[in-house]
């Protein structure tokens, strides 16, 4: 019996002394700035785009000189970050054109693995494509005079002027060259 209770203090006694010891030895590797795990946000820019557009991501909770992936359910493939000014990464990613008008959250992680950041980036809805300004088809610049004359449905001002001066065109036509005919007859 004395040897039970004595190997039970034993026991005691041994975890008392390893337990300040395997905190002490957490605690330095904690403190190691290799293993420290860092968080931060994402910047996106812009913060609201449509199907199809491009946005730049921001991340500074990497360090300097190191590199990221970047991915969003929005995103058409992960983003790339490279290293730019000081200790931020810069990264483009392209919004895929079916991506259904919402918000979606960006994650990037540090290629060390010690750093996670997180955003946001808004999908809005565009509608149906349409172009900026269309062209109208077909008569190349008489396309406008066709449709304004065929919203008439009749000839109009401009068409009476232009009929007037073609007229006295051949007005004058012929009353020069009568005259050359009676000349060349009487010499």
């Amino acid at each position: 019996m004395r040897s039970l209770s004595l190997t039970f203090c034993a026991a005691i006694a041994a975890g008392t002394i390893a337990l300040p010891a395997s905190a002490a030895a957490a605690h330095a590797k904690a403190g190691d700035p290799r293993n420290e795990q860092r968080s931060g946000t994402v910047s996106v820019s812009p913060s609201r785009v449509s199907p199809g557009g491009e946005v730049e991501l921001r991340v500074d909770v990497c360090g300097k000189d190191r590199s990221a992936r970047g991915n969003s359910e929005a995103f058409a493939s992960e983003a790339h970050f490279e290293p730019a000014d000081g200790s931020v990464l810069v990264a483009h990613a392209r919004i895929r054109s079916d991506a259904a008008a919402d918000d979606y959250e960006v994650w990037v992680t540090c290629k060390d693995g010690h750093g996670r950041a997180t955003g946001t980036v808004t999908v809005a809805s565009h509608g149906r494509p349409s172009p900026v300004a269309p062209v109208r088809a077909g008569g190349g610049g008489t396309a406008v005079l066709a449709e304004e004359a065929a919203a008439d449905g009749r000839p109009g001002t401009r068409h009476a002027v232009i009929g007037l001066g073609l007229g006295a065109v051949a007005a004058v036509a012929v009353a020069f060259r009568s005259v050359r005919r009676r000349r060349s007859a009487l010499h």
